[in-house]
């Protein structure tokens, strides 16, 4: 038996690691823990804490979190994440970052092959097409279904913006 275990222990280890060489907690971590964790969401977690928003979403939820990566906010024209981080950009910084938030936790399964959209918590819609690529409005979700305490995370590969008020 332990010659059957060793082996099968051995590519889980291997397996582990998952998209951008970033791994990801376990469920027993909520949403923000599980980002921190990961590494690749530094400036998503800097964003939350400059909003205000950890304890939020290390609240009971569930929620669905469509995270940029930091690659995601590199994209972003340049000044522009500084920008947001002032503390006078406060309000505008929680509404992008809430629009990326969907209250209940909806996994991949939930809409594979729709086209949809969802409520955010941010109040506006956001646009959902999984009849394909997985897109949330322009962005493309590149790792799906990472499960947490609290929720859903799925990362995407842009940072998306709320509909002009």
């Amino acid at each position: 038996m332990k010659s059957f275990i060793a082996p099968l222990l051995a590519v889980a280890a291997m397996m582990a690691p998952l998209a951008g060489g970033a791994t990801y907690a376990r469920a027993a971590d909520d949403i923000v823990d599980t980002a921190v964790k990961a590494g690749s969401f530094e400036t998503l977690v800097t964003a939350l804490k400059a909003a205000g928003l950890v304890e939020t979403l290390k609240g009971a939820g569930p929620f669905t979190v469509f995270a940029p990566n930091d690659e995601a906010f590199a994209k972003l024209p340049k000044g522009t994440v500084e920008d947001l981080l002032k503390p006078e950009n406060k309000a505008k910084l929680s509404s992008i970052l809430t629009y990326h938030v969907v209250s209940g936790k909806v996994m991949s399964k939930d809409i594979a092959g729709k086209t949809t959209t969802a409520k955010s918590v941010e109040g506006s819609e956001i646009s959902i097409d999984a009849t394909k690529d997985v897109m949330v409005d322009k962005a493309k979700v590149i790792k799906a279904d990472i499960e947490t305490s609290n929720g859903v995370i799925h990362v995407i590969d842009a940072v998306i913006m709320p509909p002009a008020k």
